[in-house]
């Protein structure tokens, strides 16, 4: 947790009951988990070792080298596609760094698609254009999931953290401009997300993420539920920000008001990099609810 034991002046309020420092803290995740250096140890770790021994196929969605995700079959026909959207403050992580997440889902019977797409850095503080590059991803494996041995009814979403926000983004898109139907995901799961960007925008990822009044509403899934066609997982541990959590809460909590299916698991003693972990654990919180999404909606 954030070290309160040093009294400071409270500043103006900039969100909430929150100043300037208050609200910084709230969206820097390395400041409330102390072992984050060993959870990302651990991450590798797993990674390098899955990657290794499932050997996946690297696919293309687009004309540019970062446009690709790494495909891992599970050698079934007709089987359902979980697509991974990491995290890492739309600036860093790479699909191979999360290869440990496909095993459990391999072994269940569902391909595994692990998403790589543009650095918020790389195009200037644009948000707009990372979120154009995952959205294409997730067509491209819609149209063509029939070639990799995909059921194109049985795509499913799971995202972390920013890939949380991009994840919301992604259930939340009309696909009809894409010229797809409008119904083409099948289930998500949505981990310690953002899905109103205005207390983001006000916060210290300003000053490498450029927010306009436009794609703050355009970005924030919470506008968009009337787009919103497939069940959610909402899920978030108790050692995240304060803030953090607010934000699942409030989405989960939105997305009940409008009628749509969602389910929130909270996970107990758990920090914001602790929760992929659960993900990658079949018997864990997140993993269990996710493989029952899988088995039960993608059946």
């Amino acid at each position: 947790m954030a070290d309160d034991t040093v009294a400071r002046a409270k500043g103006p309020l900039v969100w909430l009951d929150m100043d300037q420092k208050a609200l910084d803290d709230a969206y820097d995740q390395t400041i409330w988990a102390s072992n984050m250096g060993l959870v990302q140890r651990r991450r590798e770790a797993a990674a390098v070792a899955a990657y290794a021994r499932l050997s996946p196929r690297r696919m293309s969605y687009g004309q540019t080298q970062i446009e690709g995700f790494d495909f891992y079959s599970c050698g079934r026909p007709d089987a359902p596609i979980l697509c991974f959207i990491h995290g890492g403050g739309w600036r860093s992580g790479a699909s191979r760094d999360f290869a440990h997440l496909a095993e459990p889902y391999l072994d269940a019977g569902a391909h595994v698609a692990i998403l790589d797409f543009v650095s918020i850095d790389a195009v200037h503080g644009e948000l707009p254009d990372v979120v154009d590059q995952v959205r294409r991803a997730v067509a491209h494996l819609h149209r063509h999931a029939a070639d990799f041995d995909g059921n194109p009814a049985k795509i499913f979403i799971a995202g972390h953290s920013s890939g949380g926000h991009l994840s919301g983004c992604i259930v939340t898109t009309d696909w009809t401009q894409y010229g797809l139907p409008s119904r083409i995901l099948a289930g998500a799961v949505l981990m310690s997300g953002m899905y109103d960007l205005e207390p983001v925008r006000r916060s210290k990822r300003s000053l490498y993420v450029r927010f306009t009044d436009e794609n703050v509403q355009a970005l924030s899934a919470i506008h968009h539920l009337d787009k919103l066609h497939c069940p959610l997982i909402l899920a978030y541990g108790s050692e995240e920000s304060p803030e953090f959590q607010r934000q699942s809460c409030a989405f989960y909590e939105a997305v009940q008001a409008a009628g749509k299916p969602a389910e929130l698991v909270v996970l107990d003693g758990t920090n914001h990099f602790e929760m992929l972990e659960s993900l990658a654990n079949p018997y864990g919180f997140v993993g269990r609810a996710a493989l029952a999404q899988v088995r039960q909606t993608g059946r």
